[in-house]
Protein backbone atom coordinates (compact mmCIF):
# COMPACT_ATOMS: atom_id res chain seq x y z
CA UNK A 1 0.00 0.00 0.00
CA UNK A 2 1.50 3.49 -1.12
CA UNK A 3 1.31 6.27 1.25
CA UNK A 4 -1.28 8.19 -0.59
CA UNK A 5 -3.67 5.09 0.13
CA UNK A 6 -3.10 4.78 3.75
CA UNK A 7 -6.48 5.81 5.73
CA UNK A 8 -6.32 7.04 8.98
CA UNK A 9 -9.42 7.17 11.37
CA UNK A 10 -9.20 10.28 13.66
CA UNK A 11 -11.17 8.33 16.32
CA UNK A 12 -10.41 5.12 18.94
CA UNK A 13 -14.42 4.38 18.79
CA UNK A 14 -14.92 0.28 18.87
CA UNK A 15 -18.15 0.61 16.58
CA UNK A 16 -16.86 2.86 13.64
CA UNK A 17 -13.56 0.62 13.46
CA UNK A 18 -16.39 -2.30 13.78
CA UNK A 19 -18.26 -0.42 11.00
CA UNK A 20 -15.49 -0.12 8.79
CA UNK A 21 -14.72 -3.76 8.80
CA UNK A 22 -18.10 -4.84 7.93
CA UNK A 23 -17.67 -2.51 4.69
CA UNK A 24 -14.13 -4.41 4.78
CA UNK A 25 -11.97 -1.29 5.58
CA UNK A 26 -9.13 -1.28 7.79
CA UNK A 27 -7.76 1.72 8.88
CA UNK A 28 -3.84 1.52 9.19
CA UNK A 29 -3.78 4.12 12.36
CA UNK A 30 -6.61 5.22 14.98
CA UNK A 31 -5.77 8.91 15.64
CA UNK A 32 -8.81 9.63 18.72
CA UNK A 33 -8.72 13.39 18.72
CA UNK A 34 -9.61 15.16 22.28
CA UNK A 35 -11.52 18.37 21.44
CA UNK A 36 -13.75 20.46 23.55
CA UNK A 37 -17.52 19.15 22.08
CA UNK A 38 -19.10 21.93 24.01
CA UNK A 39 -21.89 23.16 21.45
CA UNK A 40 -21.83 27.18 20.41
CA UNK A 41 -24.89 29.32 21.81
CA UNK A 42 -28.13 28.36 19.68
CA UNK A 43 -25.82 25.73 17.56
CA UNK A 44 -28.31 23.35 15.50
CA UNK A 45 -27.22 19.71 16.29
CA UNK A 46 -26.74 19.04 12.72
CA UNK A 47 -24.18 21.97 12.49
CA UNK A 48 -22.80 20.62 15.95
CA UNK A 49 -22.00 17.33 13.87
CA UNK A 50 -21.01 18.82 10.27
CA UNK A 51 -18.37 20.61 12.82
CA UNK A 52 -17.04 18.35 15.03
CA UNK A 53 -16.26 15.56 12.10
CA UNK A 54 -14.08 18.40 10.42
CA UNK A 55 -12.52 19.64 13.49
CA UNK A 56 -11.51 16.28 13.89
CA UNK A 57 -10.45 15.98 10.68
CA UNK A 58 -8.17 18.33 10.40
CA UNK A 59 -6.38 18.17 13.96
CA UNK A 60 -5.51 15.18 12.98
CA UNK A 61 -4.22 15.76 10.23
CA UNK A 62 -2.33 18.86 11.83
CA UNK A 63 -1.20 16.11 13.95
CA UNK A 64 0.77 13.75 11.20
CA UNK A 65 2.14 16.83 9.29
CA UNK A 66 5.92 16.10 8.72
CA UNK A 67 5.60 12.49 10.29
CA UNK A 68 7.28 9.80 7.95
CA UNK A 69 4.71 7.34 5.82
CA UNK A 70 1.88 9.14 7.06
CA UNK A 71 1.96 13.10 5.39
CA UNK A 72 -0.26 12.45 2.94
CA UNK A 73 -2.99 9.74 3.57
CA UNK A 74 -6.57 9.65 3.97
CA UNK A 75 -8.12 10.97 7.54
CA UNK A 76 -11.23 10.19 8.07
CA UNK A 77 -13.55 11.45 11.57
CA UNK A 78 -17.09 11.36 12.22
CA UNK A 79 -19.56 12.68 15.01
CA UNK A 80 -21.99 11.72 16.36
CA UNK A 81 -25.12 14.30 18.01
CA UNK A 82 -28.69 13.10 19.55
CA UNK A 83 -31.27 15.78 19.95
CA UNK A 84 -34.63 16.04 20.90
CA UNK A 85 -35.97 19.18 18.85
CA UNK A 86 -32.99 21.54 19.35
CA UNK A 87 -31.74 20.33 22.53
CA UNK A 88 -28.45 18.35 22.24
CA UNK A 89 -28.61 15.24 24.54
CA UNK A 90 -24.85 15.10 26.33
CA UNK A 91 -22.26 11.84 25.95
CA UNK A 92 -22.67 10.94 29.73
CA UNK A 93 -20.33 10.00 31.91
CA UNK A 94 -22.25 10.18 35.10
CA UNK A 95 -25.03 8.21 35.80
CA UNK A 96 -27.52 11.15 36.18
CA UNK A 97 -26.64 12.50 32.85
CA UNK A 98 -27.64 9.01 31.34
CA UNK A 99 -30.59 8.98 33.73
CA UNK A 100 -32.34 12.31 32.54
CA UNK A 101 -31.46 11.41 28.98
CA UNK A 102 -33.10 8.39 29.20
CA UNK A 103 -36.01 9.48 30.58
CA UNK A 104 -36.17 12.62 27.45
CA UNK A 105 -36.24 9.88 24.78
CA UNK A 106 -39.00 7.56 26.83
CA UNK A 107 -41.71 7.47 24.80
CA UNK A 108 -40.58 9.94 22.08
CA UNK A 109 -39.04 10.71 18.19
CA UNK A 110 -35.70 11.78 18.37
CA UNK A 111 -32.98 12.56 15.92
CA UNK A 112 -29.54 11.20 15.28
CA UNK A 113 -27.24 13.31 13.16
CA UNK A 114 -23.38 11.74 12.22
CA UNK A 115 -21.31 14.13 10.58
CA UNK A 116 -18.47 12.43 8.37
CA UNK A 117 -15.54 14.49 7.14
CA UNK A 118 -12.70 13.12 4.47
CA UNK A 119 -9.66 14.43 3.84
CA UNK A 120 -7.54 13.45 0.68
CA UNK A 121 -4.03 13.09 0.43
CA UNK A 122 -3.89 16.51 -1.72
CA UNK A 123 -6.24 17.77 1.08
CA UNK A 124 -9.46 18.53 -0.55
CA UNK A 125 -12.01 18.77 2.61
CA UNK A 126 -15.59 16.08 1.72
CA UNK A 127 -18.39 16.59 4.49
CA UNK A 128 -21.81 14.56 4.61
CA UNK A 129 -24.10 15.13 7.24
CA UNK A 130 -26.30 11.83 7.86
CA UNK A 131 -30.09 12.40 9.80
CA UNK A 132 -31.61 9.52 11.11
CA UNK A 133 -35.25 9.05 13.46
CA UNK A 134 -35.67 6.98 15.93
CA UNK A 135 -38.57 6.83 18.38
CA UNK A 136 -38.06 4.39 22.11
CA UNK A 137 -40.99 2.75 23.16
CA UNK A 138 -42.04 4.24 26.51
CA UNK A 139 -39.37 3.33 29.18
CA UNK A 140 -40.25 1.87 32.82
CA UNK A 141 -38.65 2.87 36.29
CA UNK A 142 -37.01 -0.62 35.70
CA UNK A 143 -36.37 -0.37 32.30
CA UNK A 144 -34.26 2.89 32.96
CA UNK A 145 -32.62 1.45 36.24
CA UNK A 146 -31.63 -1.96 34.73
CA UNK A 147 -29.91 -0.46 31.41
CA UNK A 148 -28.13 2.30 33.68
CA UNK A 149 -26.86 -0.88 35.89
CA UNK A 150 -25.35 -2.34 32.41
CA UNK A 151 -22.97 0.42 31.86
CA UNK A 152 -23.70 0.68 28.16
CA UNK A 153 -25.08 3.85 28.09
CA UNK A 154 -21.37 5.48 29.04
CA UNK A 155 -19.47 7.98 26.64
CA UNK A 156 -22.14 7.24 23.77
CA UNK A 157 -24.77 10.07 22.30
CA UNK A 158 -27.49 10.93 24.10
CA UNK A 159 -26.76 8.49 26.50
CA UNK A 160 -27.56 4.42 24.61
CA UNK A 161 -25.86 2.40 22.50
CA UNK A 162 -28.02 0.69 19.79
CA UNK A 163 -26.14 -2.15 18.90
CA UNK A 164 -26.60 -3.22 22.41
CA UNK A 165 -29.48 -3.56 25.11
CA UNK A 166 -31.05 -0.44 23.76
CA UNK A 167 -31.82 -1.80 20.49
CA UNK A 168 -34.86 -3.37 22.13
CA UNK A 169 -36.53 0.33 23.01
CA UNK A 170 -36.60 1.06 19.84
CA UNK A 171 -40.15 1.23 18.49
CA UNK A 172 -39.48 2.79 15.16
CA UNK A 173 -36.52 4.01 13.30
CA UNK A 174 -36.42 6.06 9.64
CA UNK A 175 -33.19 6.02 8.07
CA UNK A 176 -29.70 4.41 8.36
CA UNK A 177 -29.09 1.77 11.25
CA UNK A 178 -25.54 2.54 11.05
CA UNK A 179 -25.23 6.25 11.18
CA UNK A 180 -27.33 5.92 14.77
CA UNK A 181 -24.21 3.22 15.93
CA UNK A 182 -22.10 6.16 14.75
CA UNK A 183 -20.97 5.99 11.12
CA UNK A 184 -23.21 5.64 8.20
CA UNK A 185 -21.87 3.09 6.40
CA UNK A 186 -23.43 3.93 3.09
CA UNK A 187 -21.91 7.79 2.72
CA UNK A 188 -18.81 6.84 4.13
CA UNK A 189 -17.95 4.24 1.32
CA UNK A 190 -19.65 6.89 -1.09
CA UNK A 191 -16.93 9.50 -0.09
CA UNK A 192 -14.23 6.89 -0.42
CA UNK A 193 -14.53 5.88 -3.43
CA UNK A 194 -15.51 8.96 -5.18
CA UNK A 195 -12.20 10.34 -3.38
CA UNK A 196 -10.02 7.48 -4.97
CA UNK A 197 -9.98 5.08 -2.30
CA UNK A 198 -9.33 1.85 -3.43
CA UNK A 199 -12.24 -0.07 -1.13
CA UNK A 200 -13.20 -2.52 -3.57
CA UNK A 201 -9.44 -3.90 -4.20
CA UNK A 202 -9.82 -4.36 -0.19
CA UNK A 203 -12.49 -6.88 -0.36
CA UNK A 204 -10.98 -8.95 -3.47
CA UNK A 205 -8.26 -9.01 -1.02
CA UNK A 206 -10.42 -11.12 2.09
Amino acid sequence: MTVAKKLILASGSPRRVELLAQAGIEPARLMPMDLDETPKRAEHPRSLARRLSAEKARAALAAVKGEAGWDGSYILAADTVVCVGRRILPKPELVSEASSALHLLSGRSHRVYTGVCLITPDKTVRQKVVDTKVRFKRLSGFDIESYLASGQWRGKAGGYGIQGIAGSFVVKLVGSYSNVVGLPLYETVSLLVGEGYDVHNRWLEG
